[in-house]
């Protein structure tokens, strides 16, 4: 399914997540964003301090989930209340840094979700216990760290066995693909970034991996 925020949203991203997931919810205000892209939710979660009357009144009442508490973002009340196989966000990158960090957060706090944050330069993803991604040799691939974590790669410039990745400590950004890259991670701890050309090839190894976190 595709989730739409308020931030940067650009119609081709919504168009190649809706040619993959066709239904939609709406982060809040983000129902204001699909329906300027001519794209009516089928359903909206939030605590709506980001959404008018005016765009509300166009969503059926059975389908607006209201949570009124303000400890969360959006996108977290979004993602623990979506039980979907793939989930790919759209418009929760590239406005404010401290909204992509939020959602960065997110992934972590949910690793049973899989969840893809398309923005215009970016793919980003929670790496599952293993995957293989058959990227084009000389792909940037970057690794971050949101927690401790250690991991095996194959088809990486600079392997990543023996490592330990810590967030204050060793990162993994700025990687580049030899080819076809395999990945595998101790915890549910690193985020990967490729460029956002990939999208459907990283959408289509999530859906293909039986490789999961638990809840």
């Amino acid at each position: 399914m595709t989730l739409v925020g308020g931030g940067s949203l650009d119609k081709s991203d919504l168009s190649r997540a809706l040619s993959i997931g066709s239904y939609t919810v709406a982060a809040d205000g983000g129902a204001e964003a699909a329906i300027n892209h001519n794209v009516l939710p089928n359903a909206i979660i939030g605590d709506f301090d980001s959404i008018s009357d005016k765009y509300l009144s166009k969503i059926p009442s059975d389908a607006q989930h209201r949570i009124e508490e303000q400890d969360s973002t959006d996108f977290d009340k979004c993602l623990r209340n979506i039980d979907s196989p793939l989930i790919l966000a759209v418009g929760f990158t590239g406005a404010r840094i401290d909204h992509q960090l939020a959602a960065f957060n997110t992934l972590v706090r949910y690793p049973d979700k899989r969840c893809i944050l398309l923005g215009p330069c970016d793919t980003v993803f929670l790496a599952p216990p293993a995957i293989n991604l058959d990227l084009p040799a000389s792909t940037t691939v970057s690794l971050f760290p949101m927690g401790a974590v250690e991991g095996h790669s194959e088809g990486l410039k600079w392997p990543i066995s023996g490592i330990c990745f810590t967030p204050d400590g060793q990162i993994g950004t700025s990687n580049e693909a030899t080819g076809p890259v395999s990945l595998a991670l101790t915890a549910p701890k690193m985020l990967v970034t490729v460029p956002s050309e990939h999208f459907e090839l990283v959408a289509n190894a999530l859906q293909n991996t039986a490789s999961h976190w638990p809840s």
